[in-house]
């Protein structure tokens, strides 16, 4: 596509003052008319003299990082390189993918004929996603400034956008640190019940007889005894609940965002612990399911999971959700629900399918307060008006309350705090988990 540049604008407008002559000379028409067409000429003729805005006269090779971190500027770079045997004068729009700015104000690259050059911009991402977008829009101006070329380049951009990092890895080497403190530096092994063959040796009286090794016990002509070593190794399955109840906003910041960082937060935590980490994400279905893996695997696995998760206006399909657990994880595992309740008429979904998971398994049901609920419940109320709007919190938290107390006699482990204490009271809870052994 060609297009006139602004000096051309200008040179137009000046050359329609011509037309003012003809008031008082019959040429000035014919002037201004000569003009525009020697003018039109001039931006066809600069604009066939520009280079072509796209390969192979024009390339462009993008070199960025697989992924970012929400609220933490990262680059990108771009290598432009001219080709042709004419100096390229560009003028760039990029069109990002809504994840890291989308549209982009316009800026100018000069290239001299085969030079190439390499400019780094700044990215700031705006939300946690996964998105495949990107292009430029780019005008080739002519040697005269009148004419140029648009063309497009096409840079298709895969960018994810994950969770807050640095507060996670700072925590997680914190909680290594604490380990360490409480255990010594020394590797220790606490022999027991566990199912990890650690030695064999002789069997004495109250030795457990299924533990009898009997190839041993020919071999050696003794009777020989396994011991075996606690498993340390522990499978944590975060459930997030991505219904209705977490839609709602605490402070500009959604429910389930806190939700998501709070159980990032656990699985860097497991992860320093040497557990496995897994997560299913639900709604009025499985919308994804990671069974426990070790180490970095696992952990980029929940990363990913947890960096496209949205929150839907539906009713959560519970019964479903943890049929569909009970039949994928058979291993006891800590289960940990992100989620909230209401009452216990509303929520008696939510609180039966979470105590089915014991004996099998250990839940831990993470529910998330309302402080403007809690602010509207302590209120001294001035008016009338006042004391209805605290008298109907109040009754809304002692009904959430009532829920939660059914749960933890169901032998349901309960944490319920304001959003922005729920990463900090999730690993607490679980390194005390850890620490108990009750995993």
């Amino acid at each position: 596509m060609i297009l006139c540049t602004r000096r051309a604008l200008w040179l137009a407008a000046a050359a329609s003052l011509l037309g003012a002559v003809a008031y008082w000379a019959t040429w000035g028409l014919d002037a201004m008319l000569f003009s525009d067409a020697a003018l039109l000429a001039a931006v066809l003729v600069d604009a066939r003299l520009a280079p072509r805005p796209a390969a192979p006269a024009v390339t462009l090779v993008r070199e960025t990082a697989p992924a970012f971190s929400l609220g933490h500027t990262g680059e990108v770079t771009y290598r432009w390189e001219n080709r042709s045997r004419r100096p390229a004068r560009l003028r760039l729009r990029e069109v990002r993918p809504d994840l890291v700015g989308g549209p982009q104000p316009p800026r100018r690259l000069r290239l001299a004929p085969g030079a190439a050059t390499r400019e780094t911009l700044p990215v700031l991402p705006v939300r946690r996603g996964r998105e495949e977008a990107g292009a430029f829009v780019v005008d080739s101006i002519g040697p005269l400034g009148l004419g140029c070329r648009r063309g497009w380049i096409q840079l298709p951009w895969t960018v994810a956008v994950y969770p807050p990092l640095v507060s996670m890895r700072l925590r997680a080497t914190v909680a290594q640190a604490l380990r360490r403190r409480e255990l010594g530096q020394q590797a220790f092994r606490q022999l027991g019940e566990g199912r990890l063959f650690e030695s064999l040796r002789e069997w004495v009286p109250g030795d457990d007889l299924r533990h009898i090794d009997w190839k041993a016990t020919a071999r050696r002509r003794k009777v020989i005894t396994r011991q075996y070593e606690a498993e340390r190794r522990q499978q944590v399955l975060l459930a997030l609940d991505t219904g209705r109840l977490l839609t709602a906003d605490v402070g500009g910041v959604s429910r389930l965002d806190y939700a998501v960082q709070a159980a990032l937060e656990l699985a860097y935590a497991a992860a320093q612990h040497d557990d496995n980490v897994g997560i299913m994400a639900f709604a009025d279905g499985v919308q994804h399911f990671v069974t426990p893996q070790r180490g970095r695997v696992g952990l980029q696995r929940v990363l990913d999971v947890l960096a496209v998760v949205e929150p839907t206006l539906v009713e959560p399909d519970y019964p479903g959700a943890f049929r569909y657990l009970a039949a994928r994880n058979r291993k006891r595992a800590l289960t940990v629900l992100f989620t909230d309740v209401i009452d216990r008429f509303a929520s008696e979904a939510v609180v039966a399918n979470v105590a089915s998971l014991r004996p099998r398994h250990l839940p831990l049901a993470v529910t998330l307060r309302d402080p403007a609920l809690d602010a509207v419940a302590s209120l001294r109320p001035a008016e009338p008006r006042d004391a209805y709007r605290k008298a109907a919190a109040e009754e809304l938290l002692h009904a959430r309350d009532e829920a939660l107390a059914v749960m933890r006699r169901a032998g349901v482990l309960v944490i319920d705090v304001p959003p922005a204490r729920a990463a900090q009271a999730v690993v607490a809870r679980y390194l005390d988990l850890k620490r108990r052994g009750r995993l």
